[in-house]
């Protein structure tokens, strides 16, 4: 259903313009919590993935280009309004040119327990506190592409639906299958994340062993072994936890964790960037 709006002021435009992530995340009522969707491709993922749509929004030259997804839309979920801004508000909004057509105002979906997820998972991986959203998103699209079976996000981590981390994914987030792990710790950090305590791993690492994973923990302490080590090979299966940069893994985690695990380096580096890091271990520990 097209309605065009004249300018950010208009109240129907909140979820887009006036509300901040940790808002649209609603951590009291996750049932009434939002995500925002940033182009065509994630839109579609999103709708692929079964996420129900609030509204749309758009400038009015993307219309034509997006009829079948506008279409696709309209037939499963008959009455979404579409709302369609002038060039230099639509601009204002975003802070750069929309190049890709459209962004979608969703309903957040239920997340399943973690025993639920990992029943016939092989391979996940644990992301610990992670507070960049670009890293986050970027670890999803690794996910995705390497095949890992889920991924596992600690109380204090960057949520997977925040704007950026979306945008970043390219929606793979809707692909991946990923829960929340550990209990929250007191207190709240930058952009309503619980403050970084390792404090998941006290429930979530019994949590994994129990159900049969081996814990792998990206680190360089005197005793990490090399990504390509035998004996991460021959786990039946296998959890990777990875950490924030610059701090790393709580010294709990890797204490507990079965590996700790480094990337051999070159040339004096000493570790990669935790997206680019994660890339390389999926591909090294994939399952055929």
């Amino acid at each position: 259903m097209i309605e065009a709006a004249d300018s950010l002021d208009d109240e129907r435009l909140d979820a887009y313009a006036r509300l901040t992530d940790t808002q649209l995340r609603n951590r009291l009522e996750p049932e009434k919590g939002l995500f925002i969707a940033e182009s065509a491709k994630v839109i579609e993922r999103a709708l692929a993935a079964g996420c129900e749509p609030l509204s749309l929004l758009m400038e009015g030259k993307w219309l034509d280009p997006l009829a079948d997804l506008l279409k696709d839309v309209e037939r499963r979920w008959p009455g979404v309004p579409v709302f369609v801004l002038p060039h230099d508000e639509l601009e204002r909004l975003t802070g750069f040119e929309v190049t890709r057509g459209a962004l979608g105002a969703f309903r957040r979906p239920a997340l399943p327990p973690a025993e639920e997820l990992l029943r016939d998972a092989r391979l996940v991986a644990v992301l610990e506190d992670i507070t960049n959203p670009t890293n986050v998103g970027a670890i999803f699209r690794s996910a995705a592409a390497l095949g890992v079976d889920a991924v596992l996000v600690t109380p204090g981590c960057y949520d997977p639906l925040y704007r950026r981390a979306v945008r970043v994914s390219m929606g793979t987030v809707f692909q991946v299958p990923w829960c929340r792990i550990g209990d929250d710790v007191a207190g709240k950090g930058a952009h309503g994340n619980v403050e970084r305590a390792g404090g998941w791993a006290k429930t979530g690492l019994p949590l994994l062993h129990d159900l049969g994973f081996s814990v792998a923990a990206m680190a360089l302490t005197d005793r990490s072994v090399p990504l390509d080590d035998p004996a991460l090979a021959e786990c039946d299966r296998l959890a990777v936890v990875l950490g924030t940069e610059g701090e790393g893994l709580a010294d709990s985690t890797i204490a507990q964790a079965d590996f700790t695990v480094r990337i051999p380096m070159a040339n004096g580096v000493d570790s990669l960037n935790v997206a680019a890091a994660s890339a390389v271990a999926f591909w090294q520990l994939r399952r055929s």
